[in-house]
C-alpha cells in the first residue's frame, strides 16, 4: 500500500503498464494504457451493461413510456427480460473485476488519487440513464414530494392517500407507510414533483442528479480524512466512493444515503479542521435528510473540545474545566442543528413525525440485520413462530444498541482519532443491530472507516463483504438471500473477489506453460542417454 505522503507528493505520477511513471499533461492515451486507464475502461463496459439491461431487469416502472417510444418494451418480458438480467449481472460482475483490479493496483503504488478521480467520473456517466437498480426506493421519494407538493403531511399519511401514476410505481408494502426521511427529503421531493409533475421518468432522473454533489463530497472529503486518520487517500477513495456497492446501489438505486453520507462525510472534515460551525452545520443538514447523519455530532463535540484544550495551551494559558467546554461546544452544537432543522422543518411546514415513522422499517425483514437473524435461528430449533421471536430478538438489540452508543460516545473522547473511530463504532452497531437492514445501509460506516490504515487482509474482508452485499439483490429490488443457490454464488463471488485482491488468478484458470530446461541441464541429459547403437 502506497504511502499518504507518497499520494501527496506525487499525484498525477501512476505508473503505466510497463511500470514507468506516467507524467501528466499526456492526454488521454497514456491514461487508457495504465492500470487505472483499463480498470476505467473495463468498469465502463460494466456500467454501460448494467445500464441497458436495466431498462428491463431493473426496478422497472409499471408503464414506461421512454421504453414504448423507443421500442423497447419487449425488453421487460419473456426473452427481452432474460436478456436484460444477463445484461445486468454481466455488468455487475465487470464493475466489481475493474474495482478490485483497480484496488489491486493501488496496493501497488501504480494508481494515483488523480487517476481515481477520472476512473469515478467514467464509471459515473453510464449509471445517470438507468431505470432505479436494486430497488424502488426513487418511486418512494417521489410520491413523498408528491404529497408534500400537493398539502398532505407524509409524517402523517402514507403516499395511499394521494393516488395517480407516482403511487402506482410505489412498492405495496411503502404505499401506506409514512416517510423516515428529514425535511430536508421532502423539500427537494416537492421542488423535483413540481417541476417533473408525474413524469416518473423524468422525476427519477432529476433525483439522481440531486444526489450527485453527495458523490462530488464523498470523493473531496474522504481522501482529507484519510490524509488526517493516517489512511491512504488512494486506498480510502477506492474502497468509499469507487465500490459498486456504492455506485451501483447509490448512484444506480437512486438512494438518498448518497447526500446524506456525503454531506455527513463534508462535515467531518471542516471540524477536523477547526471549522467547527460550518462542519456542524453541513452533518445536521445530512441528518435533515436521513437522522443517521446525527449520530456523528456527539463525537464532532469531542473534536470541537479537544481543539479548544490545544488551542489554550498554544496561547500559554490553562484550558477551561471539562464540564464548561463541554457545555459550551455542545451548547454552540444544539443551537447550529436546531437552526438548520427547525428551518428546514418550516420551510417544509412539518414537524418531527419523521421520528415515529422511523418505526416503519420494521417491515423490512432479511438476514443483513442481527436481530433478524437471531430470530430465524431460534426458529430452526424451537416450534415458535418467527414474528413473536422477531419481537424480543429487535427488544434486545436495540437494548445493546443503546449501551453501545452511550458507551463509545464516553470511550471515544480523548482525540480527533478517538472521535472517528468512535463514529465507525455507532454506524457500524446501528447498521447491524437495528431492526431492519439493506445492503446500501453499509455505506455508512464504510465511508468513514476507509480513512484508516488497513491490512491486506483486512481490505480483502472488506471487498468480500462489499461484493457479497452487492449481489445479495435482485436487480428488481427483490431479497435474494433465501434462495439457496442465489446465497451460494454470491459467496464464491464474494470468496474470488477478496482473493483477487492479493492474486491475479485466485482460481488458476490461466494455462501453466512448461518451465524451460537450462541448456546445461540438456546437454548432460543427453549426454547420459544410450546411443542408438547400444
Amino acid at each position: 500500500m502506497s504511502s499518504p505522503a507518497a499520494s501527496d507528493a506525487a499525484p498525477d505520477a501512476s505508473p503505466t503498464a510497463d511500470g514507468k511513471p506516467q507524467q501528466p499533461g499526456r492526454g488521454i492515451g497514456p491514461f487508457l494504457r495504465s492500470p487505472a486507464g483499463n480498470a476505467a475502461l473495463l468498469g465502463a463496459v460494466g456500467a454501460a451493461l448494467l445500464a441497458f439491461g436495466s431498462f428491463g431487469a431493473g426496478s422497472v416502472r409499471r408503464q414506461d413510456p421512454l421504453l414504448e417510444e423507443m421500442f423497447l418494451s419487449w425488453l421487460r418480458f419473456g426473452h427481452g427480460l432474460l436478456l436484460s438480467t444477463i445484461l445486468v449481472w454481466a455488468g455487475v460482475l465487470l464493475m466489481i473485476a475493474a474495482w478490485v483490479r483497480l484496488g489491486r493496483s493501488a496496493r501497488a503504488g501504480r494508481v494515483s488519487l488523480r487517476d481515481t478521480w477520472k476512473v469515478l467520473s467514467v464509471w459515473v456517466v453510464p449509471l445517470l440513464i438507468a431505470t432505479p437498480l436494486f430497488s424502488r426506493d426513487a418511486y418512494s421519494y417521489l410520491a413523498q414530494g408528491a404529497m408534500l407538493r400537493d398539502g398532505f403531511d407524509p409524517y402523517v399519511d402514507g403516499p395511499v392517500v394521494n393516488p395517480g401514476i407516482l403511487l402506482d410505481n410505489v412498492s405495496n408494502v411503502w404505499k401506506t407507510t409514512t416517510t423516515p426521511y428529514g425535511p430536508v427529503h421532502l423539500l427537494l421531493g416537492a421542488g423535483i414533483t413540481s417541476l417533473t409533475g408525474d413524469n416518473v421518468v423524468l422525476g427519477t432522473w432529476l433525483w439522481r442528479l440531486t444526489m450527485l454533489p453527495g458523490l462530488v463530497l464523498m470523493a473531496w472529503a474522504v481522501p482529507k480524512l484519510a490524509r488526517r486518520m493516517g489512511g491512504d487517500p488512494t486506498i480510502a477513495l477506492w474502497l468509499a466512493v469507487l465500490n459498486p456497492l456504492v455506485l451501483i446501489h447509490l448512484v444506480g438505486g437512486v438512494h438518498n444515503e448518497l447526500l446524506m453520507v456525503g454531506l455527513m462525510m463534508a462535515g467531518i472534515v471542516l471540524v477536523l479542521e477547526r471549522r467547527h460551525v460550518g462542519g456542524i452545520a453541513l452533518v445536521s443538514l445530512g441528518a435533515a435528510i436521513k437522522a443517521t447523519a446525527g449520530l456523528a455530532l456527539p463525537f464532532l463535540v469531542w473534536v470541537w473540545m479537544v481543539h479548544e484544550r490545544d488551542r489554550a495551551r498554544e496561547e500559554g494559558r490553562d484550558p477551561a474545566a471539562p464540564v464548561r467546554l463541554f457545555v459550551k461546544t455542545a451548547g454552540i452544537g444544539v443551537v447550529v442543528f436546531a437552526a438548520v432543522f427547525g428551518a428546514a422543518s418550516a420551510l417544509a411546514g412539518v414537524g418531527i413525525g419523521w421520528l415515529t415513522a422511523l418505526s416503519g422499517s420494521s417491515k423490512i425483514i432479511n438476514w443483513l440485520s442481527l436481530p433478524t437473524m437471531m430470530a430465524h435461528v431460534v426458529t430452526w430449533f424451537t416450534p415458535w413462530r418467527l414474528g413473536p421471536v422477531l419481537d424480543v430478538t429487535r427488544m434486545i438489540c436495540m437494548v445493546a444498541l443503546l449501551v453501545i452508543l452511550v458507551w463509545a460516545w464516553w470511550r471515544f473522547r480523548r482525540t480527533e482519532r478517538d472521535a472517528v473511530l468512535g463514529i465507525v463504532v455507532v454506524l457500524t452497531a446501528v447498521t447491524v443491530l437495528s431492526p431492519a437492514a439493506l445492503p446500501w445501509y453499509y455505506s455508512w460506516p464504510l465511508a468513514v472507516a476507509a480513512a484508516f490504515a488497513m491490512s491486506t487482509r483486512t481490505l480483502m474482508v472488506l471487498v468480500g463483504l462489499s461484493t457479497w452485499l452487492m449481489v445479495i439483490f435482485n436487480p428488481d429490488g427483490s431479497i435474494g438471500m433465501y434462495n439457496a443457490a442465489h446465497v451460494a454464488v454470491a459467496i464464491f463471488v464474494s470468496v474470488v473477489a477478496a482473493l483477487s485482491l492479493r492474486t491475479v488468478d485466485p482460481l488458476h484458470l490461466r494455462s501453466r506453460r512448461p518451465v524451460p530446461v537450462p541448456a546445461t541441464d540438456r546437454v548432460s541429459a543427453a549426454s547420459t542417454e544410450p546411443s542408438a547403437g547400444g
